[in-house]
């Protein structure tokens, strides 16, 4: 059979691609492809109707979704300290069926699996408020002086819609996902205490998502970065000592005022004149406390910050010079001071192919003008990063509302007004599961 100039011949057993040989196809042959491209056919059918359900079941459980969110927002707790807000989370997670694994202190773990064996993907939100209080206004706001200012009860919400969602299609998956609420993201030493716990085995996970909003990026927005996506954080403190005394009469003691307030002018000189200007890294320094009386030069001032960098060696020689010039400019002043490292997370690294696929992923269910691809990340640092170097991760951002699209939206994130779209709860949850679902699918 021949068209136009001859691009295809095909004689008897013998298949020629401008009339060279090229294979021997056979009809047993052509009627494998023939099949295989028919499945092929049906499992993207198959793969759109699943999208279609879980876009439709994610809308479906709005209220609930709300309803979680406004539960968690409103407790609020800090660090490990979650009494609270774990058992919100384990019981919303008994009504669904699913059971809660404790996971070191107050981490949750739970899986859900499918009737058809395979491979293990770890979906993770994170749980715990930050110590701020809060003055959004709103009629479930924090009253005890804590906030999800961070959007963490956004987080938890939607992994538990997600869940609700992987359990109506719990006969469909292809493997396992196993579920991971996990405490203190801010302190930076939730994911190190969880992975400590064995958060990675019983049964071992071969890949990972995580989703975080975004305030002042537009609703449902999907930020998806490759490569190092976040910046690696180490958090410092400086304890100055001097010598109390009167304050009429300072030149009888050591004022670690004066000292702590010259260390922090000193230190900006790291950033500005010791690395190269095309190394980004920031030094912050954003508390500072000395004394309880105004007429008392304390015995003792503490400053603590952060060191935000892409490169753990840069992080390393910062925490170095930040010890060198605090106790060089404490002896000039006749006191003391010392360094000490309080907790860190490393730079974030997004597995390229992964991230990818969750790209996909999110297109599919929202077009794609929803998803925007980056190749540079912020200063912005995230705990997940310790998981990042265990196992391949994708760590998304979902936009959670700009000013343009209503006032009280697009304030910056941990502000005491700031204020999340929970319009975009159900997109999370649907992105969670349609991702955890079509990476196990692909793997089969």
């Amino acid at each position: 059979k021949r068209s136009g100039t001859g691009a295809y011949r095909i004689f008897k057993a013998e298949f020629l691609i401008c009339g060279q040989k090229r294979e021997k196809t056979t009809a047993p042959v052509l009627k494998r492809r023939q099949g295989r491209f028919r499945m092929q056919k049906q499992d993207r059918a198959a793969g759109e109707a699943l999208r279609d359900e879980i876009l439709k079941e994610a809308e479906l459980l709005s209220d609930s979704l709300v309803q979680n969110r406004r539960r968690l927002h409103e407790q609020a707790e800090t660090g490990f300290e979650l009494s609270g807000t774990v058992q919100i989370v384990k019981n919303a997670l008994e009504e669904l069926g699913i059971r809660p694994i404790d996971c070191g202190k107050n981490g949750i773990v739970a899986q859900i699996e499918g009737k058809t064996p395979g491979k293990v993907f770890l979906l993770r939100a994170d749980m715990d408020a930050l110590p701020v209080g809060e003055e959004t206004g709103l009629p479930f706001a924090a009253k005890n002086g804590n906030m999800h200012a961070c959007g963490h009860d956004m987080h938890a919400a939607m992994l538990l819609g997600a869940a609700k969602l992987l359990k109506v299609h719990q006969s469909e998956l292809k493997g396992t996902v196993k579920l991971v609420f996990q405490p203190d993201e801010e302190g930076f030493t939730g994911a190190k205490a969880m992975l400590k716990a064995g958060v990675l085995e019983a049964p071992e996970p071969q890949a990972a998502m995580a989703l975080h909003v975004n305030s002042g990026t537009p609703s449902g927005l999907v930020l998806c970065g490759k490569g190092t996506f976040m910046a690696g954080c180490t958090l410092f403190r400086i304890t100055v000592k001097g010598v109390g005394c009167h304050g009429a009469m300072p030149e009888t003691g050591v004022d670690p005022i004066n000292i702590a307030a010259h260390i922090y002018l000193a230190l900006q000189e790291i950033t500005a004149r010791e690395l190269p200007a095309k190394t980004p890294a920031i030094v912050t320094m954003g508390k500072f406390s000395a004394g309880h009386a105004p007429n008392i030069i304390p015995q003792e001032g503490v400053i603590e910050g952060t060191i935000r960098t892409f490169d753990r060696d840069v992080t390393a020689l910062i925490l170095r010079r930040i010890g060198e010039i605090a106790d060089a400019t404490a002896r000039a002043f006749r006191g003391s001071a010392s360094v000490e490292e309080l907790a860190s997370a490393p730079p974030l690294k997004n597995d390229e192919a992964l991230t990818e696929q969750m790209a996909r992923c999110a297109e599919m269910l929202f077009g794609e003008k929803s998803v925007y691809r980056l190749r540079e990340g912020g200063m912005g640092s995230e705990d997940f990063a310790s998981y990042t170097y265990e196992l391949p991760c994708a760590y998304l951002l979902l936009g959670a509302g700009t000013a343009q699209e209503d006032a009280r939206y697009g304030k910056p994130m941990h502000n005491e007004s700031v204020v999340f779209n929970e319009n975009i709860l159900p997109r999370g949850s649907a992105l969670l599961a349609y991702g955890a679902m079509q990476w196990l699918e692909d793997r089969q």
